[in-house]
């Protein structure tokens, strides 16, 4: 539960920065959370959605169908060859648990919850030095939209509408504003002025 009056938004990491704290967590040893970030951020799901991940899903194919728990919305998503390896790696690291067996399973034998992968990741970003603000769960959604943003480049409003679908938005105006992409072009007309 967020305090009240407090900002609950989440800012996105670089794909950079996102990268080298998979890689952090991975060499010292934390393979959950690094999991985490790197599945959150290269299928672009909520957090919840995430949690409910089998091996199964991670090694068995280079896709696997999931539902939404938010919105029931039906995605097929692909399994990125680098992410296989580093998932693969993981897996092997924790001992290689049954396939039927979800990823993101505790030490106390449930499921993470939202609310401790939040906790796991303000620890990340201190002992990490993360230059964010506001990181938590919704980092890695975030952090997957401006990437894909970033590379499409001169095509970017083409990512803008397969990503509006991808996350369920009625217009690319609201995935502007999900990704802070229109306050950023707001602030450039303060920039541009001359004295």
């Amino acid at each position: 539960m967020s305090i009240k009056n407090s900002i609950t938004t989440a800012d996105a990491l670089t794909w950079d920065s996102m990268l080298r704290l998979v890689r952090s967590l991975y060499r010292d040893g934390n393979y959950r959370l690094s999991l985490f970030v790197a599945c959150a951020s290269f299928f672009g799901l909520r957090a919840s959605d995430v949690l409910r991940l089998m091996w199964s899903d991670l090694l068995d194919g280079e896709t696997f169908t999931i539902t939404e728990k938010k919105t029931g919305k039906r995605r097929i998503i692909a399994v990125n060859k680098q992410l296989r390896a580093h998932v693969l790696d993981c897996y092997v690291r924790l001992g290689e648990p049954e396939k039927s067996e979800p990823v993101f399973r505790s030490r106390k034998g449930g499921i993470y919850t939202i609310q401790r992968i939040n906790v796991l990741l303000k620890e990340a970003k201190e002992r990490y030095k993360l230059e964010i603000e506001h990181f938590s769960t919704h980092t890695c959604r975030k952090t997957f939209g401006r990437e894909l943003v970033r590379l499409a480049g001169a095509n970017s409003e083409m990512a803008l509408i397969k990503l509006s679908e991808l996350f369920n938005h009625s217009s690319t105006a609201i995935t502007r504003r999900y990704l802070g992409l229109r306050q950023e072009e707001i602030l450039e007309c303060y920039s541009i002025l001359s004295f």
